[in-house]
């Protein structure tokens, strides 16, 4: 009998019923199922001050304090990590259990696949996740992404209205539900039943390859021109603020000034450059934006076998 070890955070509970949902085909498995909790929780629906100061020490990955767990077995056949980026990183709660000795420990020489819900933006946090994955010795085997599909900046307002409200519903009755979609999160099943055809069969490192072959993972060349560039200045600003506040500065006006910042490039900057690089530049990078693309679908998965 396989031992599946499923381990996350999810602060609203959409990521707990995509796991939920996930798991559900698995058959002739033991899984322990752990849902960790941060020593000082995550309040949702969020404070809008509370959210924006989350994003220093969620982008230089400070690790935090979790609630105590633990778990059944010393070693595991199968890890599946879910996990929810913040601010195009590992959500606080996911860097600390990556950072936890006992589960690297157990991601030692084991077959790791990550499941995330997302907005839009997962490539930077994955890189991130398999590093640390790396480093502990785990092997990635597995990436299924879900986001929400609701164009850019129309998502961005639909999930800060659930995020500080805590209702999943259409912001004002015109914008799109937020988060993802309730077909996409019932599907994931699909890739669970992908999964349990490969445990069965020993074949783990054929499961990429079906879960691409089955529009599990979605590359939007739009979303990756973006995230290129917004991780450098997001560690820029993590970096000043920190700073600032060491000097003993006003950490609440720094993370205001974030704030504005933020917001401007999102709804003004954005916009423009995005035209620009649409209409001008991307025509004439088709061929190595095809190589990229297959590059972070396989993000950290060993190929060669």
């Amino acid at each position: 009998m396989k031992k599946i070890l499923c381990v996350n955070y999810s602060q609203s509970g959409q990521l707990d019923e995509i796991l939920d949902n996930f798991l559900s085909p698995l058959e002739g498995c033991e899984i322990d199922r752990i849902k960790v909790e941060p020593n000082k929780d995550f309040p949702f629906p969020w404070k809008t001050n509370s959210f924006y100061d989350a994003m220093p020490e969620t982008v230089l990955e400070e690790p935090i304090e979790l609630e105590p767990f633990s778990f059944k077995e010393e070693h595991y056949d199968l890890i599946i990590f879910g996990y929810q980026p913040w601010f195009l990183s590992p959500s606080m709660p996911a860097t600390a259990l990556l950072k936890n000795r006992e589960f690297k420990k157990r991601l030692n020489n084991t077959p790791v696949i990550t499941v995330i819900g997302a907005r839009n933006m997962w490539l930077n946090s994955q890189k991130s996740v398999v590093k640390h994955v790396q480093d502990a010795g785990g092997k990635i085997v597995g990436n299924i992404p879900l986001v929400d599909r609701a164009q850019n900046l129309l998502s961005a307002v639909s999930i800060v209205h659930w995020m500080m409200t805590g209702t999943k519903t259409r912001k004002w009755g015109i914008f799109p539900l937020p988060g993802v979609s309730q077909e996409d999160i019932e599907g994931c099943s699909r890739y669970g039943g992908l999964l349990n055809d490969r445990l069965k069969n020993n074949e783990l490192s054929t499961y990429q390859d079906a879960v691409l072959a089955n529009d599990g993972l979605r590359i939007n060349t739009s979303i990756l021109f973006i995230e290129e560039r917004a991780k450098k200045i997001f560690y820029i600003w993590a970096n000043i603020i920190k700073k600032k506040e060491a000097k003993g500065k006003n950490r609440a006006f720094w993370i205001s000034f974030f704030r504005f910042y933020l917001n401007f490039a999102l709804f003004g900057v954005a916009p423009i450059i995005l035209t620009i690089y649409t209409v001008l530049i991307r025509p004439l990078t088709l061929n190595s934006l095809k190589r990229k693309k297959e590059h972070l679908s396989y993000l950290g998965i060993d190929r060669s076998k």
